[in-house]
């Protein structure tokens, strides 16, 4: 075992600081997706295509600011931007438009209406930035590579991705959990989670929480998006791998987990990353194996909670 570890150390750390960064986008990815169903209860096929539009309109608005002569600094509350423009914009369009007409309908054809709308979002994608690779790595540049001590040795990474991608996921996580329990707004986000019938009896209005709940949400993903906009080049399809890994987050932290779904994606990242170094044939089917071999424990997933049914 020492041997192994000796000779496979390095790749071993290589492996352990791609899946903390990989596991940071997820989660954005994931909790957001998390939060609209506990609020909407409504499965939104179409949140990965906010992730990938997120990742275009960063890359775009990076690109031209360059272009115009702005700061290198400049390239990192970009993406701040890019993702609040594209949350704020389609999160309520979506929502008022679309989501509002399907609440009461049945889930498969909730799943379906979203889905339709996922395939509209992606070839619309194809239409405004094209097939071709899109890429805008100035926020990784201007950040550069840090050394990071593992045992005798130092692995270099980029501080972008050591540094930013998991400093914006534990805010994200520790600012989300903050605002459900110490805000009126998230008490009453949780209040319509737990009974929407009671929530509205008392005088809530759920239809302006739910354009609250999905407008964020919707943010969130484009965020997470954004985000990664800097550290691989943007392809046709990125919506499609983003959503279903974050289904499997979902699933297997249990529907309405936050923190759940923030060690979950942990793991899930780490162990895909692993997998990519160590054993790439497995590498698509490790979370799913994850997610599987949960599910067939505990139904409800690993920090779910079995609701009782109403009759």
């Amino acid at each position: 075992m020492y041997g192994w570890f000796e000779e496979n150390g390095l790749l071993l750390g290589l492996a352990l600081l791609d899946g903390l960064a990989y596991a940071a986008l997820v989660f954005m990815v994931a909790v957001g997706l998390n939060l609209v169903f506990g609020v909407l209860r409504v499965l939104n096929v179409a949140h990965g295509s906010l992730y990938a539009i997120g990742a275009y309109a960063a890359a775009s608005l990076g690109l031209f600011a360059a272009s115009s002569g702005l700061p290198a600094w400049a390239s990192l509350p970009v993406l701040l931007v890019a993702a609040a423009l594209v949350g704020g914009i389609l999160g309520p369009l979506i929502e008022r438009l679309l989501l509002r007409r399907i609440y009461a309908q049945e889930p498969v054809l909730q799943l379906l209406v979203t889905f339709a709308l996922f395939m509209i979002l992606e070839d619309a994608q194809k239409l405004i930035w094209g097939t071709q690779p899109v890429q805008n790595d100035a926020a990784m540049r201007l950040l550069g590579n840090f050394d990071v001590p593992f045992g005798a040795d130092f692995i270099p990474f980029t501080a972008y991705q050591l540094f930013v991608l998991p400093g914006v996921a534990v805010a994200t996580l520790v600012g989300l959990a903050w605002f459900l329990r110490r805000t009126l707004t998230g008490r009453v986000i949780v209040a319509v989670t737990t009974d929407r019938e009671a929530a509205t009896a008392m005088g809530i209005d759920a239809s302006r929480i739910y354009l609250l709940t999905f407008t964020f949400g919707a943010i969130l993903a484009a965020l997470g998006g954004a985000l990664s906009s800097p550290t691989a080049s943007l392809v046709p399809g990125l919506g499609a791998q983003t959503i279903v890994l974050s289904f499997a987050v979902v699933a297997t932290a249990g529907l309405g987990q936050i923190e759940g779904a923030a060690l979950t994606a942990l793991m899930i990242g780490l162990s895909r990353s692993i997998a990519v170094y160590f054993l790439p044939e497995a590498e698509v089917l490790t979370p799913y194996l994850i997610m599987v071999a949960v599910l067939l424990v505990r139904p409800q997933g690993l920090f779910g909670v079995a609701e009782t049914r109403r009759v």
